[in-house]
């Protein structure tokens, strides 16, 4: 019975540890997103954008040309 009872004190320690790293991977991850979406870069243009922005500009670009397409006068 003593050694059933430390198999799952060990399984239980194992889960937990896994948890905790687990948990900060994520918040690693998250605070990596965070800072560099917020963060200015300079991609050789005139001005300074962050990733966010570049992402909304992209999408722009992509929503636009699909528009011209769909009203082009070509049958």
């Amino acid at each position: 019975m003593k050694h059933l009872n430390q198999t799952r004190t060990h399984r239980r320690l194992q889960r937990g540890q896994a948890m905790v790293e687990y948990s900060m991977i994520n918040w690693v991850l998250i605070v990596a997103l965070i800072i560099a979406s917020s963060v200015k870069m300079d991609w050789g243009g005139s001005q300074d954008q962050n990733v966010i922005d570049l992402f909304l500009q992209a999408y722009q670009v992509y929503y636009d040309s699909y528009y011209f397409v769909l009203n082009l006068p070509f049958p």
